[in-house]
């Protein structure tokens, strides 16, 4: 049995260190760039809820924070943790600062992104806004923009696929859905 190619990443963790994705082999992972100034910032509720319920039966979720889209994680990693834990109780774990688009983009996310590239933000008034918005943003980037915004989440399956991704967009109750048959 081959491993899959997520497990061939690491990671520098919120200490500085280096954290080898395999470390999670055969979990479900939920995979998410995030920031603290963000209008989806609230999305960290419904997260650390999930992780709660599910982390018993084999679940994970991997957090990591990024300011690339408007400067919306301007903290240190000490200080975006501190917001993390203090105002969403949050228990998961949380890696160091990244960038996830242009030439410095972390490898993890580029993979993740290739995996799994982005469909839109949907229909609607909001999603028209968010990908007008995010079209500027990510111009700079050209072709290594491969995350829209943050809060864009990848579900990794126990054998190490990436089988879904969620825009920031989408409702959370969807996300929790896609978890929990992962889990089964």
């Amino acid at each position: 049995m081959s491993t899959a190619k997520i497990y061939e990443f690491s990671v520098k963790n919120r200490e500085g260190g280096m954290t080898s994705i395999g470390e999670y082999a055969g979990k479900v992972l939920l995979i998410v760039n995030t920031a603290t100034g963000c209008g989806f910032t609230p999305h960290y509720e419904p997260l650390e809820a999930m992780y709660k319920d599910l982390h018993d039966k084999g679940f994970e979720i991997l957090d990591f924070p990024c300011n690339q889209f408007a400067n919306q994680a301007p903290g240190t990693e000490q200080e975006i943790h501190d917001f993390c834990t203090l105002k969403f109780g949050t228990e998961f774990p949380q890696f160091a600062k990244i960038d996830v688009n242009g030439e410095n983009a972390d490898p993890l996310f580029a993979y993740l992104a290739t995996e799994k590239p982005s469909s839109g933000f949907g229909k609607g008034v909001k999603n028209a806004f968010m990908k007008k918005f995010t079209d500027a943003n990510n111009k700079k980037f050209g072709d290594k923009a491969y995350i829209k915004w943050n809060f864009t989440k990848f579900l990794v399956d126990r054998e190490g696929n990436v089988i879904a991704r969620f825009e920031p967009t989408e409702d959370m109750g969807k996300v929790r859905e896609a978890v929990e048959a992962a889990l089964a």
